[in-house]
């Protein structure tokens, strides 16, 4: 099971359910969600009352076995293979803990239906490794968690999920016993609810309405997941600075480039000695308080720019105001003012950490707010008087700049999460930096390992009793519980239609989305024929230039130099063509990549045009691109077999193929040294007089 029982005493055999069980709610349970001695602030009160468990549990019984089971709530006497959920006023078990008994009827005890819920989905995974689907083993188990917060963090302002696949994310949470679904909803780039409270700040066609909400939270409560959201102020904010003004950019005396970061702007930053910037930003939080029902709020408050202190502004309205002396005494009296807002609404405040390395004489955050310490290996708490959810070496952030992805060996073998009290649980981090519009599906195949590890450390903190690829295949071999629906596939363009076109032109973010940085970083690579947008990292971008082979091009000088797209890969055939000029040869470029594989304009080792696959092989056409002339090179790829033109000529053909890399430009360690334009994908195979006639459109 996913994650193991913190104890569980096999007992031989097994018992089954057939066309006769029955699933029987106590009938003191009914309509209970919870028993006195299960109440407890974190991870906040159950929502679903054991009636509305059982009927849910017979339509995922059903789609486990086949069996559609009798939901009744008779005081009737629970016989071998029947399935009995009752509430017990069980100190021991706590707000999620349950016992699991199935030495002859299946039942499950707990303090809440919290504690039931997972109760049951233990029953569903025995059901789901058992191959007919209908046994399940004989045990007794007292199940309860090590960390009472299990989370999981979307970074929902640089990029917009789906509807289907918050969903789907939340079922899988659900099956293994995460229960808070951490969702940052705002930042540089964007601002993801939409109230008409606040015209202009969200855009609607790519943020959640408040009916959006409620539908989440109702769907979370029926898998036991709390929907806590996060905003990002005073930093990380130039979508709400630019809607209301408020930046430390705006005004008379306005800070500069040299009070903020190196890549960004002053309006990067919410203008906290602004009184007309306080007030908006307690309007939003109190706005948006009111929309969740989690018992935490955060406001995020990391990363304020300490040469912010240095600008003119900042240190006239120090040197005027008693109450603060230090940039970090006018952070941390921001982030009280935020939290008598949240606590007004019956919420606790969590902020990332950094504030408490500022300089701050005179103002103390609140003692009740929390800290989400993204510093050290979140084994043990980090900042005294303060309660703490460890974030640190979780990080899933899938660009080529940062390049950051949980070490699962680490995380399964070594990590030992704290059971100190002032350590509320662990999170796995999803960051979209760079990956704006990238698909949900590119997130979720780097992100669904580490989440099941974690789910496995924090639920039951004992040692691991094998290897982490045990564990994979453990996972692989449970697969989604029931009610998860497939990805809906993206339709393969097969009519002779490119399905990506990026022309490297200059073009304004879509818009939902909020330019941010300081040019020339960050600059978008357009898609005019598909949905995937790519933008360049905030350090070494690349250049736009004006001689293009039609229009600009991008012109790449470092390794470093890239386009985050976050596509997932395409299967043969497919087709792709672009237009690259060499400035210089190195010795590896690389086109497109992903971590299966990747199109090289020069292969490692021979320097000729080629494709790789990663740990199984390199190969190399006989053809070396020339310097200093624009060349258009094709690969044609249909499956065990690729082909290569160079300016509409076959180059030759290779015994071999790669699914189609729609990562980025680059790799994080190689790019390309030259200048690239119009890069175009077909889902199909491209016929040898295609190819030409591309060519030859072009150099009409």
């Amino acid at each position: 099971m996913v994650p193991r029982p913190t104890q569980w005493d096999a007992l031989g055999g097994t018992v089954a359910l057939t066309e006769r069980s029955r699933i029987i709610v106590a009938p003191q349970s009914r309509t209970r969600t919870a028993m006195p001695s299960g109440q407890q602030e974190l991870p906040g009160p159950a929502r679903q009352t054991t009636h509305q468990l059982a009927t849910q549990l017979q339509s995922e019984v059903e789609q486990v076995s086949g069996l559609r089971l009798t939901v009744t709530s008779a005081p009737v006497e629970p016989r071998r293979g029947d399935i009995r959920l009752r509430l017990t006023d069980d100190p021991d078990l706590g707000a999620e803990g349950y016992r699991f008994d199935s030495s002859d009827a299946i039942s499950v005890d707990a303090a809440t239906t919290h504690g039931l819920y997972y109760g049951t989905r233990t029953l569903l995974q025995t059901l789901r490794a058992d191959s007919g689907h209908r046994d399940v083993p004989r045990a007794r188990s007292t199940d309860r968690p090590t960390q009472r917060m299990r989370m999981v963090h979307l970074d929902a302002g640089r990029k917009y999920w789906t509807m289907g696949y918050l969903e789907n994310l939340v079922r899988r949470m659900g099956d293994h016993k995460l229960n808070t679904l951490f969702l940052h909803l705002s930042e540089s780039e964007g601002f993801r609810l939409y109230s008409p409270r606040f015209p202009g700040l969200a855009d609607p066609d790519h943020s959640y309405s408040r009916a959006d909400i409620e539908h989440l939270k109702t769907f979370a409560a029926r898998h036991h997941v709390q929907v806590m959201p996060g905003l990002e102020i005073p930093g990380h904010a130039t979508a709400i600075s630019k809607t209301f003004d408020i930046g430390f950019g705006s005004g008379e005396n306005p800070c500069t480039g040299a009070h903020t970061h190196s890549h960004l702007t002053p309006d990067w930053i919410i203008d906290m000695t602004s009184e007309k910037a306080v007030e908006t930003t307690k309007a939003i939080v109190d706005e948006f308080t009111r929309w969740f029902d989690a018992p935490l709020f955060s406001i995020g408050a990391e990363e304020v720019p300490g040469r912010l202190g240095d600008c003119p502004r900042v240190k006239e309205f120090l040197a005027d105001d008693p109450e603060v002396s230090t940039l970090g005494d006018l952070l941390n009296r921001y982030i009280n003012t935020l939290d008598d807002v949240v606590t007004k609404n019956g919420k606790r405040t969590a902020v990332y950490n950094g504030s408490e390395h500022m300089d701050a004489p005179q103002q103390t955050v609140h003692g009740p707010v929390v800290f989400i310490t993204w510093e050290g290996t979140g084994s043990e708490p980090a900042i005294p008087g303060h309660d703490e959810i460890a974030i640190g070496p979780f990080y899933v952030t899938p660009n080529n700049y940062h390049n950051l992805y949980p070490n699962e060996s680490w995380m399964y073998d070594t990590w030992a999460p704290s059971t100190a009290p002032d350590m509320l649980g662990s999170s796995v981090m999803n960051w979209a930096d760079y990956n704006f519009w990238a698909e949900d599906g590119y997130f979720e195949q780097h992100m669904a390992m580490p989440r099941a590890i974690l789910a496995d450390r924090t639920w039951n903190g004992s040692s691991t009793p094998g290897s982490v690829a045990g564990f994979r295949a453990l996972v692989t071999r449970l697969g989604d519980p029931p009610g998860v629906r497939p990805a809906p596939e993206k339709p393969r363009v097969d009519d002779g239609r490119p399905s990506h076109h990026w022309t490297f032109d200059e073009a304004s973010y879509p818009s939902g989305w909020t330019y941010a940085s300081r040019p020339p970083q960050t600059i978008m690579a357009e898609d005019i024929a598909g949905g995937l947008p790519g933008t360049s990292y905030i350090i070494n971008n690349p250049e736009l230039v004006d001689d293009g082979v039609r229009g600009q091009a991008f012109r790449f000088d470092h390794d470093r130099d890239g386009v985050g797209f976050g596509g997932l890969d395409v299967a043969e055939p497919w087709t792709v063509s672009t237009w690259v000029r060499l400035t210089e040869r190195t010795g590896d470029q690389v086109l497109l990549s992903s971590e299966s594989g990747a199109l090289k304009l020069q292969q490692y080792g021979t320097g000729k045009v080629g494709f790789t696959r990663y740990g199984d092989a390199d190969h190399s056409f006989d053809y070396t691109l020339p310097l200093a002339r624009w060349v258009q090179l094709t690969w044609v790829a249909e499956p065990g077999r690729t082909t290569l033109y160079a300016d509409g000529t076959r180059v030759g053909t290779i015994d071999a193929s790669v699914p189609l890399p729609m990562r980025s430009i680059g790799t994080p360690k190689v790019s390309l040294r030259g200048d690239l334009d119009e890069v175009v994908t077909w889902d199909e195979a491209l016929t040898a007089g295609q190819v030409r006639g591309r060519f030859a459109a072009y150099r009409r």
